[in-house]
């Protein structure tokens, strides 16, 4: 009970702070995420107004890649040294399954909507397991290069054309792992966007995936962190990539590199906090209090002013205007902005985080063949 009585009546009182904190939170406390344009947004928005509100000392590690694996070896070595940790939804979804996350009580652990809404209202059906706080909606896209004189003047108008090579000769970058590749890939080779999974769970339907990847797998240089398409690009390394969103928004509107979008079915996806189970009590309630705080309609608005990802709460929407430093409108660099959205995905959190182990195995074992 002590626990859920620290964690309570620190979000009861909506505190980021004060004299409260004394003895019963942890001054110092390690955050996980991705690195890059994201977690510089996110250092801006949450970290330095709520370490400016506490004092708190916050050190960031870039390893939400390598969270779910690197959970578990915490875990069983009884040696958890991170406190809040960035994921997407299917690695917060298999973390819970395994014990390895903390659950939420989203209504009673998080602020309210700035409308009144109950923090479940406000997310809605976004939260998509017990132990998740939504924080982003953002997508898995495609950016090219404007320059490329071998294309003739041709320009990507689906995402097909990263299978084409011979209209759209050069290095492509994808990212090193199963997600998205393997749907893209059975889109491309025909399959209708509302049998793609039905496909891939099928042996068949993986083999059919596989063969599509290999008529490019030459051609492909593997990402494993969110930064290296848009500087692969820039490098003229490749001539188009997957990557996130915000990090192409950052290479064409701040960056001003020779780079365009292609929204052409993008995988729409989630990301969020989730708070290692078994952590001790001041380490537990300085954590739930930096989620209330980092997660309240205002301060997910804020996040917006730095990258192009949609905030999770629907009471941020109206609050999302221009880039903090740029001064352009956020709105149309959103991936759910209607202009962008005509062909979009629906990652299938439930789906993967059932199939991930697996396909997983498999991927890797197909990159060293």
């Amino acid at each position: 009970m002590k626990l859920k009585t620290i964690a309570m009546t620190t979000t009861a009182l909506g505190l980021a702070g004060t004299a409260f904190a004394e003895g019963h939170m942890a001054d110092e406390m390690t955050i996980v995420s991705w690195g890059g344009a994201y977690q510089a947004s996110q250092q801006k928005a949450y970290s330095e107004p709520y370490a400016a509100d506490t004092g708190v000392s916050i050190t960031w590690d870039e390893s939400s890649a390598e969270a779910t694996a690197k959970m578990r070896a915490m875990a069983e070595a009884g040696n958890i040294t991170w406190d809040v940790v960035d994921v997407v939804a299917s690695d917060a979804i298999r973390l819970c399954d395994e014990g390895l996350a903390m659950e939420i009580d989203h209504d009673e652990m998080l602020a309210p909507g700035d409308d009144g809404s109950s923090a479940s209202e406000d997310f809605g059906e976004l939260i998509v397991s017990d132990c998740f706080i939504p924080q982003i909606v953002y997508s898995t896209t495609f950016g090219y290069r404007t320059d490329v004189e071998e294309w003739g003047g041709a320009v990507p108008e689906d995402v097909c054309a990263v299978f084409d090579l011979e209209t759209f000769p050069g290095q492509r970058s994808l990212e090193q792992r199963p997600i998205a590749n393997l749907e893209w890939a059975l889109i491309c080779d025909g399959v209708p966007i509302e049998e793609v999974y039905e496909v891939l769970e099928t042996e068949e339907g993986q083999d059919r995936a596989f063969a599509k990847l290999d008529t490019i797998k030459d051609s492909v240089i593997w990402w494993t962190a969110g930064a290296e398409t848009p500087q692969l690009l820039a490098d003229g390394e490749v001539v188009i990539g997957s990557t996130y969103n915000g990090r192409l928004f950052s290479a064409i509107e701040e960056q001003d590199q020779p780079i365009a979008m292609l929204w052409d079915w993008q995988m729409f996806d989630l990301d969020g906090w989730i708070i290692p189970a078994g952590l001790p009590p001041e380490r537990e309630a300085r954590a739930l209090d930096f989620v209330r705080f980092a997660t309240d309609t205002q301060r997910l608005a804020d996040q917006a002013k730095y990258i192009s990802y949609g905030p999770a709460r629907q009471s941020s929407a109206p609050l999302v205007g221009q880039h903090a430093e740029l001064g352009i409108d956020m709105a149309p660099h959103m991936p759910t902005d209607p202009a962008n959205a005509q062909n979009t995905f629906l990652f299938n959190y439930e789906w993967w985080a059932d199939y991930r182990d697996d396909l997983d195995s498999r991927f890797q074992a197909w990159l060293a063949q």
